[in-house]
């Protein structure tokens, strides 16, 4: 019997890889000879790294980089284990987590460490990178990256512009005769999960810029700006994205990704399901397992257990979910791909206690369905 093993994360309690280990603990208690293949999960945001790094036997290299305010900060990107594959979380290195809310203003963060990760990755070896995109502090089109990269973006005096998304205004010119040579033979894939176009109602500025710290004025700023710099950008690179699905994430850095480099922006768990070889490996599984903190109705809307679900029922492989809680409607889930629920938490516990005893209550839950499955196979004759 060979079983996959393909949960994401249980936040503040489990990562991806051992929320695995525990379920495999689990079921081996039952099913001591089956064949196990552990394959940790995520979906382009926080976790992507550890995750493709435990799947692959891959490693991950710390970084001092530019943050968001323009104060070193340490990051980190991951190394895949085929040695050519880069991981990269944006958040990082320009993430909000990183800005204490008083100093939150998309008017002055800049992306310029994302950039100097994948410089850091191309040092490395990296001929493919992988970024995800989400959890942004920034708002300035990818600015910053691009500068970090060799990009050189100036004014009517032909000084480099500043930082951030309020620096934009200054933009009279672009030069990319520096840009990093080596990115024109990168594979450049892009986990991003929202639609919203660069600039408008449904912009970067306008729908995502608040959370980090706009005002209206600054939103109204932002977005003139952004306009500015697209109009700049296609003049000098002859390419016009503005309104591709996916140009405004992170603050437009999306549309930077796309407009500079060519990038291809995917869903983020359909590029991690590529990277692991997850279809080759269904294909004779008898049973997935998936999990995630919590499961309910939300859980349909592009999330990694669905993601991995639908993509064992396309071999129409049985797909069983493990979650810390399950929802009263979570019903849903049943229509896309997962056939059975079950809830590690033994009845009405603290989270504290919850946290602390998740790998536990997960191997208890793992054996327990391991039992039932083998009971079913002597009762039923299966």
């Amino acid at each position: 019997m060979k079983i996959i093993i393909a949960p994401d994360s249980f936040k503040e309690s489990l990562s991806a890889l051992e929320a695995a280990d525990a379920i495999e603990r689990g079921f081996k208690s039952v099913f001591p000879n089956a064949d196990y293949r552990k394959m940790p999960m995520a979906d382009g945001g926080e976790g992507t790294v550890q995750s493709l790094v435990d799947a692959t036997n891959g490693w991950i290299k710390e970084q001092v980089v530019t943050g968001p305010l323009g104060e070193p900060v340490e990051a980190f990107f991951g190394m895949m284990g085929d040695g050519k594959t880069a991981v990269i979380e944006m958040a990082a290195a320009s993430g909000l987590h990183l800005v204490p809310v008083e100093r939150r203003n998309p008017l002055v963060t800049t992306t310029r460490g994302t950039g100097e990760l994948m410089a850091a990755a191309l040092d490395a070896g990296a001929e493919h990178l992988i970024i995800g995109i989400g959890g942004s502090a920034t708002n300035d089109g990818g600015a910053g990256m691009i500068q970090a990269l060799g990009g050189r973006l100036l004014d009517e005096s032909g000084r480099e512009i500043g930082f951030g998304g309020g620096s934009l205004s200054q933009l009279a010119s672009i030069d990319i005769s520096e840009l990093d040579s080596r990115l024109e033979n990168v594979k450049l894939e892009v986990a991003c999960d929202v639609d919203n176009p660069l600039i408008g109602p449904k912009g970067a500025s306008a729908v995502f810029g608040p959370q980090k710290g706009a005002t209206d004025d600054m939103v109204e700023v932002l977005d003139q700006n952004l306009t500015h710099f697209a109009d700049v950008a296609e003049k000098a690179l002859g390419t016009a994205c503005r309104e591709r699905e996916g140009a405004g994430a992170a603050g437009g850095l999306g549309w930077g990704l796309l407009a500079f480099f060519h990038a291809d922006l995917k869903r983020g768990i359909d590029i991690v399901l590529e990277a692991v070889n997850f279809e080759d490996e269904v294909q004779d599984a008898d049973l997935v397992i998936i999990g995630e903190g919590r499961i309910d109705s939300q859980t349909i809307y592009g999330k990694t257990p669905i993601g991995v679900a639908k993509a064992a029922k396309s071999y129409d492989v049985p797909v069983i979910g493990i979650a810390g809680s399950v929802s009263r409607d979570s019903d849903a889930v049943y229509q896309h791909g997962i056939d059975a629920l079950f809830s590690i938490v033994p009845g009405a516990v603290p989270l504290e206690d919850a946290f602390a005893h998740a790998a536990e209550y997960m191997e208890r839950t793992a054996r327990d369905i391991a039992a039932s499955i083998k009971l079913a196979k002597t009762m039923f004759l299966i």
